[in-house]
């Protein structure tokens, strides 16, 4: 549970520093943890960003001075980091529904979030059917590019890039040059957050033993003992729900820890809207 614990930990820092401007490396220091890997395991977990968490509780916390107090607009506004009362106002209208004069007014109903508590669910009716695999270091060649994971943005260029390899022809491409282990087309995260703040990159790629073919590039993959798990489903409701349950149940109770390489998800040349379809997740664990 030294991984919910963690968490639980960055969550407790955000909150004690809300008035201040906090930066995500330093909020993920508190979880021994990736920028990267922190963000990406709590948008998981909670379906929200940490850009969109701290938003979210900081115009709750002033919407509770607001009413509760005689404390200035224009006070509250550089507490909770907006530089004018127009921005903090556009803000707190989005999320209340109202200004912050009216609900000084006690007009209208406001939108209160409360601070996150991690709670492990450890079900076990429905097993999470997994295998450990050792592998030596291999290939895969593919089409890469970086990603923004501040406010969601990979979760939002993903898709478009993924919609784009399928209509220009990579797709098709790299499943004729599959030649690895692996069968099918992998989406490949790797996190570049040590070099690059708050940026991964994301690759569509193949496990390719031959020569890199014109068009694509290589990416090494190491030496690592992977976690691979089976998914079933669509997608790709079927691949985000696997994922949530991999970090919500299978961590915290497996014993195994991620090791912060690359992140490999498989999928096949099946139709994707096939209740049967059959697709892995692979996860480097220690």
């Amino acid at each position: 549970m030294a991984w919910v614990e963690s968490l639980q930990r960055a969550i407790d820092y955000m909150e004690d520093h809300l008035s201040e401007d906090i930066t995500i490396e330093e909020i993920a220091k508190q979880a021994h943890s990736s920028p990267f890997h922190f963000q990406r395991t709590f948008t998981l977990l909670t379906d929200i960003t940490i850009g969109d968490y701290l938003r979210r509780r900081r115009l709750s916390l002033a919407a509770k001075e607001l009413t509760g107090t005689d404390t200035k607009i224009i006070d509250l506004a550089c507490k909770y980091g907006y530089d004018t009362p127009e921005a903090f106002s556009k803000a707190f209208r989005k999320q209340h529904g109202v200004t912050p004069t009216e609900a000084r007014k006690g007009i209208g109903k406001l939108q209160f979030y409360n601070r996150l508590v991690i709670q492990v669910s450890l079900k076990g009716a429905e097993p999470v059917k997994y295998h450990i695999v050792e592998r030596e270091a291999f290939q895969v060649v593919g089409v890469k590019r970086a990603f923004s994971c501040e406010n969601g943005q990979n979760l939002e260029g993903i898709p478009k890039m993924w919609q784009e390899v399928h209509q220009n022809g990579v797709n098709d491409l790299l499943f004729r040059v599959n030649s690895g282990q692996i069968k099918g087309v992998l989406g490949v995260c790797v996190d570049q957050s040590a070099v690059r703040p708050e940026e991964m990159d994301y690759w569509i790629a193949t496990e390719c033993d031959q020569e890199v073919p014109e068009g694509l590039e290589k990416l090494d993959i190491p030496a690592s003992k992977w976690a691979v798990f089976e998914v079933r489903g669509p997608m790709p409701d079927a691949m985000q729900s696997a994922w949530k349950r991999i970090f919500s149940e299978w961590f915290p109770s497996s014993g195994y820890e991620y090791t912060g390489t690359a992140e490999l998800e498989v999928y096949t040349d099946e139709d994707p809207s096939s209740p049967d379809l059959y697709s892995e997740i692979w996860i480097p664990v220690k």
